[in-house]
Order: C-alpha cells, then structure tokens, then sequence
C-alpha cells in the first residue's frame, strides 16, 4: 500500500525556479514573461524577477538564489552581453545565462559572454520556453537554437 502514496508523491511535485529577467526595455520583460508564464513545462512552477539596470542585476545575483538569468544583449546603456560575462567573471556559483541578440550574427557573441544559451529577437514565445525548459533541467553547456 505504501507504493501508490510514494508513486503520488514523486509525480506531484513540482520544480520551482527563480529566473531573472533583465532589460532596459519594459516591454521586452513583458515579451518575456508573457511567453514563459508562471508554468512552461509540467511539473516546473517559475518565478520571474525582473532587472532594469546593470546595477539591479548585479545586485540580485549578489543576493545568490538564482536558477537562470534571461539577459537582453540590446539593453542599453548596459548590454546584456558585458553583463553576461560580468556575472561568470564575478560571481560565485553564477547562474546560467541566457541571452537575447538582436541579430543572428551576434549569436557568437554569447561564447564571448559565456552564456549557456542564445535566442534571438523578436522573441519567440516557443523557442523561448524550449530554451528556458532546457537550461533550467539540464544546464550546463551553451545551447544555440536551431536554425
């Protein structure tokens, strides 16, 4: 009888992540949150936050509990890409970055930054949410959407 309750409780539960949003353009944050919602993939629950500054990002990292940053590469006067490398070079235990580009041909400047993943403007709501599903249940090594 005991399985069942353990079986329940495995398929019950839920990943919760915080994921920062930075950008200089309060659209842009809307874009991206209204893409991910609060639920992008069963059994993962996310919380956005959100950075207009350099100076609002780095001091969130600072505060640590960070599953995933989404940094605008287009954020002015501070790109997300400087700040992408900034966080690598700076914090401790950095979260995974994930940057967005203006152009395909700056996706080389995300192995620049050091960040794990690249999408491009204008967002894509499903691109998005398979990049942000992946880094956050994988991680690690830099994820370049297919073309």
């Amino acid at each position: 009888m005991s399985e069942p309750a353990a079986h329940t409780a495995s398929t019950n539960e839920r990943r919760r992540a915080t994921v920062l949003v930075y950008s200089s353009d309060a659209r842009m944050r809307e874009r991206v949150r209204g893409a991910l919602g609060r639920r992008p993939a069963p059994g993962l629950e996310i919380e956005l936050v959100e950075a207009a500054t350099g100076a609002e990002l780095i001091a969130r990292c600072d505060l640590g509990g960070l599953d995933l940053t989404i940094l605008d590469g287009e954020a002015t006067p501070t790109g997300g890409l400087g700040l992408a490398r900034q966080i690598k070079d700076e914090i401790d235990d950095a979260p995974p970055v994930l940057v967005v580009v203006g152009r395909r041909d700056d996706a080389w400047l995300a192995t620049w930054s050091r960040a794990e993943g690249v999408v491009h403007h204008p967002i894509d709501a499903l691109q998005l949410t398979d990049m942000v599903v992946d880094l956050l249940t994988r991680g690690a090594d830099v994820v370049m959407p297919g073309d």
